[in-house]
């Protein structure tokens, strides 16, 4: 029997206005595949949707430079999902923690320096369910290993 922990996950960034949401959701899923502190590292499976939690904007009125600045302002973006890893992983707070890092790398390392770092927090599992909206993009860890996504399965 696999040793696993199920955590749901809410993840909040800003990203550039441009920014493609799958894209997105595919950078943290793919940034969970081997969390850990230090020198140990462990198995990590992400399944969740991301959306948009504002609206979109209408760019601004091109200026007297001539750009219009559509690219200034940032877009805030979620994901709501599931976590499971497996291994030497610690309590919720520790996992929690170590996928908050790689997030936070893999997000700045693919949009630059946008601020502030990710928010990465464990919510209830009702939340995931309340609070995915329909519109949801989901997303998940590809090449993760087979017994997490077969323990994650009943959530997805």
């Amino acid at each position: 029997m696999l040793d696993s922990l199920i955590v749901p996950l809410l993840v909040t960034t800003d990203l550039p206005p441009d920014a493609d949401l799958a894209g997105f959701g595919r950078v943290l899923a793919d940034a969970v595949r081997a969390p850990g502190r230090g020198e140990v590292s462990y198995a990590g499976f992400l399944y969740g949707g991301v959306f948009w939690l504002d609206s979109p904007r209408t760019p601004p009125l091109v200026g007297s430079e001539g750009r219009s600045g559509a690219g200034e302002e940032l877009r805030f973006a979620a994901l709501i999902g599931y976590l499971s890893v497996c291994g030497a992983h610690g309590s919720v707070k520790d996992v929690v923690g170590d996928v908050g890092r790689v997030i936070t790398e893999a997000v700045g390392a693919r949009y630059g320096d946008l601020g502030s770092p990710p928010a990465v927090m464990a919510i209830r599992t009702e939340d995931v369910r309340e609070r995915t909206p329909p519109s949801a993009v989901f997303v998940r860890t590809a090449d993760a290993v087979p017994e997490l996504v077969t323990v994650t399965r009943p959530y997805m």
